[in-house]
């Protein structure tokens, strides 16, 4: 994002941007806060972050008691919409993975396409069909890459097999691994983030399916470790400083404008091909 002088208060001063983050020990609520973080700085506005475990309109409610000009929401899951709710009337607010459908502003990844990019890469690659291991259903984004997955079977005409459902840890994964382990007719996974697919890959090794040759294993998000593993994990990355800039682009576009911009903005993922997806036997 191009760095802009700061839009002033009625007061004169510098406004303070306020962001509400939810589950910031995942790798990717935590990524948004560093990258719209490093947005802020990058503009010289000062900002006051505030991490909550579970969505809450508590910090809402404290943050613009302090005056915050404006606020960035990362509301990635059903129940942020009780935050949302408790933004006052007239407050500039953005959303990261917002609600789908809501009217207000929004800064996402297009996880369907990430979904699609995924099951299309390894129907490419010879396999049958793509099992998935989903994560939570109520993350927005969960839901839209096993979408993803499914339109992605439909158009190649594969029946989707069952949806095997995770959180978003590696244990998880794990569990889910070896259970897909014992069926000779998985050779392709689908993980909905990049910690499910570790999992993935440690059970379907300890249990003698190698990793690609017998079984191809994709991830989503792109782990700083993704490169490293191996093999490599393929992955579908999403490019989380992209989606800093733009969030605090929309906010400063409402603070300059002095009302609500509807604007929002769908940012495409990228699929990362590296060593744990070859051709089907």
């Amino acid at each position: 994002m191009r760095t802009r002088p700061a839009p002033l208060s009625s007061r004169g001063r510098t406004p303070v941007i306020g962001v509400v983050a939810l589950n910031t020990t995942l790798y990717g609520p935590a990524s948004m806060v560093q990258a719209i973080g490093d947005a802020c700085l990058d503009a010289d506005l000062p900002v006051t972050i505030g991490h909550v475990s579970g969505a809450d309109g508590r910090l809402v409610r404290r943050l613009t008691g302090q005056g915050v000009a404006g606020l960035i929401v990362i509301a990635p899951v059903d129940a942020a919409a009780e935050m949302l709710e408790a933004v006052p009337a007239g407050l500039p607010v953005v959303t990261v993975d917002g609600p789908p459908g809501s009217a207000t502003p929004d800064v996402s990844v297009d996880q369907h396409a990430g979904g699609v990019l995924a099951t299309r890469h390894l129907l490419a690659n010879g396999h049958r069909t793509v099992w998935h291991v989903a994560g939570p259903e109520q993350w927005h984004g969960s839901r839209a890459r096993e979408a993803g997955w499914r339109a992605a079977l439909a158009e190649a005409g594969v029946p989707a097999p069952p949806t095997v459902r995770a959180d978003w840890s590696a244990a998880a994964g794990y569990r889910c691994g070896r259970m897909l382990a014992d069926n000779p007719s998985c050779t392709a996974v689908f993980a909905a983030n990049d910690d499910i697919a570790l999992g993935v890959m440690r059970a379907m090794t300890e249990c003698g399916r190698r990793i690609p040759e017998d079984v191809s294993v994709v991830g989503f998000d792109d782990v700083p470790e993704a490169g490293y593993t191996h093999p490599a994990l393929t992955t579908v990355r999403q490019e989380f400083a992209e989606v800093g800039r733009e969030a605090l682009r929309l906010l400063l576009d409402q603070l300059d404008a002095g009302t609500p911009h509807p604007e929002s903005v769908r940012l495409d993922p990228v699929l990362m091909t590296r060593g744990t997806v070859t051709g089907a036997a």
